[in-house]
């Protein structure tokens, strides 16, 4: 293996395709097993400096993906800013037509659609980001697959604010091909360009976008640009394609994000009530709650659900005499009973004094308070479970 880590400018920071830097001279497949780079799919190789996250997967999907496509459920969550939506090591999802004849491999799970994409309004809708849009065929029905497909992706008129396809963001200078007018996405979920990096929509793209003008190095646009179903989409495909626990804790942040509402959540809901999945998507609904401050957190609330308790609230404002207001992680107020998680942050002793202080300050205000750690959530849930049954039926709880 090569020692140094040798990179040419022109692939610094870069997700390329190795066969292409190697046809243009810029590496050799020698140099490529050098700390220099990372291979994340077959010829598909980045920059090592690169975070190794979920959006890193995704550039290296991008150049792989055809015309149509769009990232989905918790891969979409993720780029629109949700962090814990997926890891590295996740598979990446995707929704494709069905004709383009992409189709699920290692790292990949693709969901298929007989939806082509078609022409967007001729009308630019107003904009708040420069993120253009491709837009499928309002109200179609997506055809099933043996896991469940993924959602229609819908264009509300005037806007498309629930259910666009953000589209990669090609600036005009890197694209010489003559531009059609482009439906803009109100909703950028977070992940708008960088200033001065507007974006133009393209009825038809290649994969990734040139290095420079008169470039034939294709390398992977960066996580903002590339293409994704809305947040509303993305709620509803990760509530039927993940486990609950997962699916509620995304939901959760993108609402607590604002990148999305529960009417939003309602009307996708309502929409796809019919399809496979539609049920169970409007149970997680039910479940969400913008509150919630961390994936453990969430899970712990449907966990004590699903065991049958009443459902807490999330950092319901408790005013204390003296005017300071705290607010527990799960609270039933109506029986003054709180549930704090300690998270790994909790190691820190004086995050851990500055807590235990607040907690104490709720016990002398007449609430009781049980602690809820990892391990207890993991491996001794139905003991906890029954802690707090006990707690509650001591403050007049009935089931």
């Amino acid at each position: 293996m090569p020692r140094h880590a040798d990179r040419p400018s022109a692939l610094a920071w870069q997700v390329f395709r190795a066969s292409d830097a190697i046809r243009l001279g810029l590496v050799t497949a020698h140099r490529l097993r050098s700390s220099a780079w990372v291979n994340l799919r077959r010829d598909i190789y980045a920059d090592s400096r690169l975070d190794h996250d979920h959006a890193l997967s995704c550039r290296a999907v991008s150049l792989q993906l055809p015309p149509g496509a769009a990232f989905a459920g918790p891969s979409a969550a993720l780029l629109h800013g949700v962090e814990h939506a997926a890891e590295f090591s996740a598979d990446v999802h995707v929704a494709s037509p069905r004709t383009a004849g992409l189709r699920s491999q290692r790292g990949l799970r693709v969901h298929l659609t007989d939806l082509p994409v078609t022409s967007p309004p001729t009308t630019p809708a107003p904009m708040l980001a420069t993120t253009a849009a491709l837009v499928l065929a309002p109200g179609a029905v997506l055809a099933p697959e043996p896991a469940i497909a993924p959602g229609p992706v819908l264009a509300p008129e005037p806007t498309v604010a629930a259910g666009a396809v953000l589209a990669t963001g090609v600036p005009p200078a890197t694209n010489p091909a003559v531009m059609r007018p482009a439906v803009i996405s109100r909703d950028t979920g977070g992940t708008a360009p960088p200033p001065g990096r507007g974006g133009v929509g393209i009825a038809e793209r290649r994969p990734g976008r040139p290095l420079d003008q008169g470039s034939s190095l294709m390398v992977a646009e960066a996580a903002w640009a590339l293409p994704r179903t809305d947040p509303a989409m993305a709620a509803w495909e990760t509530a039927v394609w993940l486990e609950p626990f997962r699916a509620v804790g995304i939901v959760d942040s993108l609402l607590r994000k604002g990148l999305t509402t529960r009417a939003a959540l309602a009307g996708i809901g309502a929409r796809n009530a019919e399809r496979p999945g539609g049920r169970r998507a409007r149970w997680v609904f039910d479940l969400a709650d913008p509150g919630a401050q961390s994936p453990p957190e969430s899970e712990l609330r449907v966990r004590l659900v699903l065991a049958g308790l009443p459902r807490p609230v999330a950092q319901h404002p408790v005013r204390l005499a003296s005017g300071l207001v705290l607010h527990p992680d799960l609270a039933w107020p109506q029986f003054r009973v709180a549930v704090e998680y300690d998270g790994t942050w909790h190691a820190d002793a004086e995050q851990l004094h500055r807590d235990r202080q607040r907690l104490n300050q709720l016990v002398g205000a007449g609430w009781l308070v049980l602690h809820v750690t990892g391990r207890r959530l993991r491996h001794d849930f139905p003991a906890l479970a029954r802690e707090v049954h006990a707690t509650l039926a001591s403050r007049g709880w009935r089931r």
